[in-house]
């Protein structure tokens, strides 16, 4: 079974829970554009059904689309926190 598939079936099996708190590190790595939109959309719809994410991941484009808030952390300290709106690849509120 491909990487993308597996990694689909390990967050379907996770999403079963009905968790209320979901971390997601680097959830898309790896995956191709079709798996990262349906990763990308079971976040989205767990988030509309409550649930609390704490997204963690490189992916600048995919934070900035995603998150309702984004935390700066360089050297093991939150340098910022900022809106999607205020943020642009030059001032992520540091």
């Amino acid at each position: 079974m491909p990487g993308g598939n597996i990694q689909k079936v390990v967050l379907a099996r996770e999403l079963s829970r009905n968790p209320r708190v979901i971390v997601a590190a680097q959830p898309t790595r790896g995956l191709d554009i079709g798996a990262t939109e349906y990763v990308h959309a079971q976040l989205i719809e767990q988030r509309r059904d409550g649930a609390a994410i704490l997204m963690i991941s490189e992916d600048l484009d995919a934070v900035m689309a995603m998150s309702d808030r984004i935390a700066v952390i360089f050297e093991e300290r939150i340098m910022g926190i900022v809106s999607p709106e205020e943020a642009t690849p030059n001032n992520w509120g540091c």
